[in-house]
């Protein structure tokens, strides 16, 4: 499988937040083909058939490839601290998560 860019998928769901809650807030036949255009982008860019597979796999997807950004980075810096690589990923991914159900809270806010 295809792994998809960070900063895509971080970008498709801003996106798909911005304009599910702009379809809550102003329903039209724009924001609704709008909304479903993200859709599906989100669905086919992580190999998924609906919006709440597509919003899980988008955050594993970020999670492990902060973890592995993070752990990288702090081997890099300091060979020393290699061991210490496994709890900055998982303050990594901890901060990764969050930021991820401030996208999700902001998307269900506006359903």
């Amino acid at each position: 499988m295809l792994v998809p860019d960070p900063k895509v998928l971080r970008t498709l769901l801003t996106r798909y937040a911005e304009t599910r809650f702009a379809h809550a807030q102003n329903p039209s036949p724009e924001t609704q083909r709008a909304l479903d255009d993200v859709t599906y982008t989100l669905c086919v860019t992580t190999s998924t058939s609906g919006i709440e597979a597509a919003l899980g796999a988008a955050d594993s997807l970020l999670a492990r490839t902060c973890c592995a950004h993070a752990a990288e980075a702090a081997e890099a810096s300091d060979p020393a601290s290699a061991a210490d690589s496994g709890r900055s990923a998982q303050s990594a991914r901890t901060a990764q998560s969050a930021q991820e159900v401030q996208v999700r809270s902001r998307a269900d806010l506006a359903a």
